[in-house]
Order: structure tokens, then C-alpha cells, then sequence
């Protein structure tokens, strides 16, 4: 059983807040923690009504009210929480989240109750700065899933713990890492992505960790390795989930002691350094299948984050194409290319597989075979196609029609069969059939080509 004097102790060291209260709502004790957040610390809260000390706010004034404590007052529903502004004595306002937990009776302690505090000063800060903000570092966006990823970063940027960043390729993991290490403290050191999947496995370890002079052939001087060059900074681990089992113990250890050894030395260097890794690959199933350490899984996975791919943000490829568009502008010395309404309405309604890096390409193309400033549907790749609306009084063209991306043989042959009754009806009529079913004349032909009518 813990002693008063541990569970004091345990207390003090928690984040949260704790007052604990009797029956009259009277303070029995109090951590340090919340002592600081009602900036009383040095003080004795002891035998203080709770209103007291929370003078002024909405839960005060409720508790005064009906002569109990608020929080409580519908216990039997489960929690009930409440945010507070605090005035503290010396002026200052803190932003609070207080819940209440009813004790068990006890004969030796007249406890009746806990009342606990979180300070969400700063959370509420973190949310201000995210509302409405459409760009974060070179990642831009404005819907729900970037304004969430937005505050997800900014709350993981400031500690050191390690990041996993997992999502599909070309979904921006590396504008992600990238984003952390900005607003970290690590800000001013180096930055230093490693593509773990481009180095074979006899070079990766010497990459990663050094050499020294002599370690193998061809080694006539020492090297010092990427955790070394990342030394106050961030090291990204891209593709994590592609280095070999015998290099992951070695990463491990690096991890764990904070230090590393270069081949061919037997002294170990400290290092200062935040690791970021990314993959595209579940690396729990791996960790499943043995292709992947359960210990490393969960050492590199202390703050995990979820890139979402583009085709669950639609709302935001408009901006991201134009801004894509402007940096190959740039590029290629054409400031003034823009995007047709048409233009951005098909690369909205595009799925993007290969997701952001996918959009850039597909803007490049099109930007090559533009003639003038203005992109237009028919300059992207063959598999981004606009499907027009359908004319007044013109039924909408059937879903396999709409989307025609990587159609199997049977539903080629039911739109061969569709497309064989519309120009029946119009007499043979390819414009006309064309725009009845809501496609190009181009598309069309190719539909043609694919399975003859």
C-alpha cells in the first residue's frame, strides 16, 4: 500500500491539478501542480472553500448557487467537465479544464471528492493559431484534415520525442518532417533526411552511423554519419520500414543510449539528435511477419502521426494546384499560367493514387503541352479526363462512364453496350452521343478502341 508521504510525492509529479475536497466542499489538499495553475503556489489551501479560490467563474457562481458542487451535481451521468477562464491574484488569466471524481467514503479520511485541472492555456492557443490557416511550412490546405494534421504537428513540434509518420507515397510525409523540425526548439540545427530505401544494405550502416579510417576497403579517411551531421537537429528516417533486420538492432541501440559507434571504432559518441521516420508501409503487420522489431516499432512510434492522402482532402487540391502550378511557373519562366474552372472541376474529381506527387506531375504535363497561359482539361495526362455536366433534360451519365479509371473487362463491355444504345439513338451521331453520356469526343474514341461496338 502506498504511504502518504509516496503519495504525495506521486501527486506532485502529475501534470493535472488535484484538490481534493470534503463534503462542505472544503480543501483537504492540494498538489503543486494545482496550486501553480490557480496561481497560488506558496500558499496554504487547506480548509479554503473551493468558490472560493475559483472566485468569478462560471463553476464558482453555479456552486454558490445550489449549495454543492456543480461538477458533481450529476455524477450518476459520468463526468461532467468544464471550462473555466481563471483571474489569478496577480492578474493573470489561465484557461482551465476541470472535471470532478466522487470518492468512495472512508472512515479515516473525510474525503468527498477530487476536483481535477488541466491547464489548456496553450492548447487554446495551438487551436487559434490552426483555425483558418492554410498553409503550414510548403504544406497547404484548409479543410478538416489539414487543420487536424496542422494541430498535430504543432503540439508534437516542441518535445523531442521520437515521430513515426506513416501514409501512402507522394502523400507529403516529407513536408511533414519537415514542418516538426520549423517549429521546434531544434529549428536553428541541421535537418538531415536520409532515404533509407535508395541505400543498399552493405552502405546504409555507414551512412547512418560513420567510419572510421580503415573500417573497410576503400575507407582511407574517417566519416562521420548522418546522426553525427544531425547533431542539435532532426534526422528523418524516410522508408524506416525498408532497413534490414541486422541494421534495426543497431538503430535500436542508437535510440535507446542516445550514442553511436562508428564501424571500425569501439568508443561510443554521445548524440543530441530528434529522430523523425516515415513509411508508406504498415509496420505493425510487419512487426506481425517478423520483418520489422516490435521494440523498434513502438521506440520510433512515441508520437505517432497519419499523413492523409490527397483524395480524402478534395477540398484542397484547388489551392494546392494553383500553388504547385506557380512553382513550376517559376520554373519554367511562365508566371502567368492559371487553371481553368473546367480544368481544376477534373482534377477534383480525380482519385490521385499517387497522391501530391502525382497532382505536380500532372501540372507539369500539362503546363509542356499548353500552348498559352491557360491550362485546360485536355492538357493533363490521358487518365484525367472531365466529364461535362449533362445538358438541360439530359440524363447524367451512368458511374462507369463518369469515372472511367481502370475499368475490368465486364464493365468495359456494359458501358460497349450503353454507348451502342445512345448512338443508336443518335443515329450514329459521335458529337451528339458524345455529349449525351457526358464525355469528350476523344474520350469516346478511346472508349470505341477499347471494346468495338
Amino acid at each position: 500500500m502506498m504511504t502518504i508521504p509516496m503519495l504525495n510525492l506521486f501527486l506532485d509529479s502529475l501534470e493535472e491539478g488535484v484538490l481534493f475536497l470534503d463534503k462542505n466542499r472544503k480543501v483537504l489538499a492540494a498538489n503543486r501542480a494545482a496550486t501553480q495553475m490557480v496561481g497560488r503556489e506558496g500558499e496554504n489551501l487547506v480548509n479554503l472553500l473551493c468558490p472560493s479560490i475559483f472566485k468569478g467563474t462560471r463553476c464558482a457562481q453555479a456552486c454558490e448557487t445550489r449549495g454543492r458542487c456543480a461538477l458533481t451535481q450529476d455524477w450518476k451521468a459520468g463526468d461532467v467537465i468544464q471550462d473555466i477562464v481563471l483571474q489569478r491574484p496577480d492578474s493573470t488569466s489561465v484557461f482551465l479544464r476541470m472535471w470532478a471524481r466522487l470518492l468512495p467514503p472512508s472512515e479515516n479520511l473525510p474525503l468527498s471528492c477530487a476536483i481535477i485541472l488541466r491547464d489548456r492555456s496553450h492548447e487554446a492557443e495551438l487551436e487559434q493559431k490552426v483555425t483558418e490557416r492554410l498553409q503550414l511550412g510548403s504544406m497547404v490546405g484548409h479543410g478538416p484534415a489539414m487543420q487536424k494534421l496542422y494541430s498535430q504537428i504543432l503540439r508534437a513540434a516542441p518535445s523531442n520525442a521520437s515521430v513515426l509518420l506513416t501514409g501512402e507515397s507522394g502523400s507529403g510525409k516529407e513536408l511533414v518532417a519537415k514542418a516538426l523540425h520549423d517549429n521546434s526548439e531544434r529549428c536553428k540545427g541541421p535537418y538531415i533526411p536520409v532515404h533509407c530505401a535508395s541505400l543498399p544494405e552493405n552502405l546504409l550502416e555507414s551512412e547512418l552511423f560513420g567510419y572510421a579510417k580503415g573500417a573497410f576497403t576503400g575507407a582511407t579517411v574517417a566519416k562521420i554519419g548522418r546522426f553525427e551531421a544531425a547533431e542539435g537537429g532532426t534526422l528523418l528516417l524516410d522508408e524506416i520500414g525498408e532497413i534490414p533486420l541486422g541494421t534495426q538492432v543497431k538503430l535500436l541501440r542508437v535510440l535507446q543510449e542516445k550514442e553511436v559507434v562508428r564501424l571500425g571504432e569501439n568508443h561510443a559518441r554521445p548524440i543530441n539528435v530528434r529522430v523523425i521516420a516515415a513509411t508508406h508501409r504498415n509496420l505493425a503487420s510487419m512487426v506481425e511477419r517478423g520483418g520489422f522489431r516490435e521494440d523498434l516499432y513502438y521506440r520510433l512510434r512515441v508520437l505517432p502521426l497519419h499523413v492523409p492522402p490527397l483524395r480524402e482532402r478534395k477540398e484542397d487540391i484547388s489551392m494546392l494546384a494553383n500553388k504547385l502550378l506557380g512553382d513550376l511557373g517559376k520554373r519554367y519562366k511562365r508566371d502567368n499560367m492559371r487553371l481553368t474552372h473546367e480544368a481544376l472541376l477534373a482534377l477534383e474529381a480525380y482519385d490521385w493514387p499517387g497522391n501530391i506527387s502525382q497532382l505536380f506531375n500532372a501540372l507539369e504535363y500539362a503546363l509542356v503541352h499548353a500552348d498559352g497561359p491557360i491550362i485546360q482539361p485536355q492538357h493533363f495526362p490521358p487518365e484525367i479526363e472531365y466529364v461535362a455536366p449533362p445538358a438541360p433534360g439530359v440524363t447524367a451519365p451512368e458511374p462507369s462512364l463518369a469515372r472511367p479509371y481502370y475499368r475490368p473487362q465486364q464493365q468495359l463491355v456494359n458501358e460497349a453496350e450503353i454507348i451502342s444504345r445512345v448512338l443508336a439513338e443518335t443515329g450514329g451521331n459521335k458529337a451528339e452521343t458524345a455529349r449525351r453520356l457526358g464525355m469528350s469526343r476523344t474520350t469516346l474514341w478511346k472508349r470505341l478502341k477499347q471494346v468495338p461496338i
